[in-house]
């Protein structure tokens, strides 16, 4: 975004000669960035969604743990 604006800055300001080119070249950079954040964005997000797919995979998948067998303390011993 900032780059988009020195290029418009640049235009403006600069002269006729290097002016152009160089608000082309910046404005370029700029888009070119937009659009590379916005691409890296949707990477990350499905990224978050495999993660979370694959806990909610491995709790389903979990075993519950297994019972005691010694006697907890004031409880008969159970055996199944």
């Amino acid at each position: 975004m900032l780059l988009v604006l020195a290029g418009a800055v640049c235009a403006v300001a600069v002269g006729a000669g290097l002016g152009a080119p160089l608000a082309l070249v910046l404005i370029s950079l700029g888009c070119v960035e937009a659009v590379s954040l916005v691409f890296a964005e949707v990477g990350f997000s499905e990224d978050r969604q495999r993660a979370r797919d694959a806990e909610r995979a491995a709790r389903r998948s979990a075993r519950p743990a297994p019972r005691r067998l010694d006697r907890m303390r004031g409880h008969r011993r159970r055996l199944r």
